[in-house]
């Protein structure tokens, strides 16, 4: 395998009280954007609604085309024009209608006298109970793939590895969804893949770093290194595997976000910020949390009443005190 790292001996470990506090400016940050705008926005696809797409023979602004839409009815559609001035998305609530009336509709709103007809490029139209049907599932569908992961990340290795592992997942997916809301992006079908793409990705990173501290474990003393100087050589030791990985990830959604097009644009998005995002918390929230637990827990087992502790551990060494 390629190396770009001759013997690392980074201690990522130690710095782990900054990145806690940056996470948690990052998701602050996020919070007070979903906060500010009411909640995340919703594609059609979860709402209900109608979206057509079109390419005007000449570019046309867009209070011109709010104005002719609003004589119909039309007046708070939302209307968003691509790089192209003359491409034209128009999102609109209205979903009581078949996708061939809504684009005649508009089409002959925008073009009365029959003069300059608009081409259509794709309409969708979603009726309201699908589009919660849609979002019901696909919040099913990533709940359902944290407990697939913490079922398998426990039979792997242990139940803390496991609830360490979610924890760092829905650290990636909060901060995702903040990142989502600050570039005020809706939340579609393709971002859904995306996250979905990004918790896989992730789960991978971990799974990876565990099993490279378990090979280290087993060759160490009973009285040897840290847990957290396992954790840092482990990482350490995966170091070149894992920037290999997380840029072959990271170029891949920037040229499904610079060349994929609109319908590609967020999902792209979502994967650049998740792979960054992914690859940190493996250390920084996953890593991090792990140790600091196995520091609480032999704490427990130390004090007079031995409460606190795990009869069940993967750890064999000692664990120093956390580092600051």
């Amino acid at each position: 395998m390629l190396s770009i790292f001759t013997n690392p001996s980074y201690d990522f470990i130690s710095k782990r009280r900054w990145a806690y506090t940056i996470s948690l400016a990052v998701m602050l940050l996020g919070l007070g954007s979903l906060v500010v705008r009411g909640g995340l926005r919703y594609d059609i696809d979860f709402t209900g609604g109608g979206m057509v797409e079109l390419r005007l023979p000449q570019p046309v602004s867009v209070g011109t085309i709010r104005s002719r839409l609003s004589a119909v009815g039309l007046g708070d559609a939302i209307i968003q024009v691509f790089d192209n001035p003359r491409d034209v998305l128009i999102r609109t609530q209205i979903s009581q209608t078949t996708a061939t009336e809504l684009s005649q509709r508009i089409v002959q709103t925008l073009d009365p006298d029959g003069t300059a007809k608009p081409e259509i490029l794709r309409v969708d139209v979603v009726g309201p109970q699908i589009g919660s049907e849609l979002r019901t599932q696909a919040l099913y569908a990533v709940l359902a793939a944290l407990v697939a992961i913490l079922l398998y990340i426990w039979w792997r290795f242990d139940f803390r590895g496991g609830v360490v592992t979610i924890v760092s997942l829905a650290h990636d997916v909060f901060i995702c969804l903040g990142a989502l809301s600050l570039t005020n992006r809706e939340i579609s079908l393709p971002v859904i893949a995306a996250l979905l793409t990004v918790i896989g990705f992730s789960v991978n990173d971990r799974i990876v770093m565990y099993d490279r501290l378990r090979e280290i474990q087993a060759r160490q003393l009973r009285k040897g290194p840290t847990l957290a100087e396992k954790v840092n050589l482990a990482v350490n030791e995966t170091l070149s595997r894992t920037v290999l990985t997380v840029a072959t990830v990271a170029m891949s959604g920037a040229m499904l976000y610079l060349f994929g097009g609109e319908a590609l644009r967020d999902f792209g998005f979502v994967i650049l910020v998740g792979s960054v995002t992914g690859t940190t918390s493996t250390v920084y929230v996953a890593g991090a949390l792990d140790v600091d637990w196995s520091a609480w827990a032999d704490r427990g087992r130390q004090s007079p009443s031995g409460r606190g502790g795990s009869r069940r551990s993967r750890r064999a060494a000692a664990v120093g005190p956390p580092a600051s």
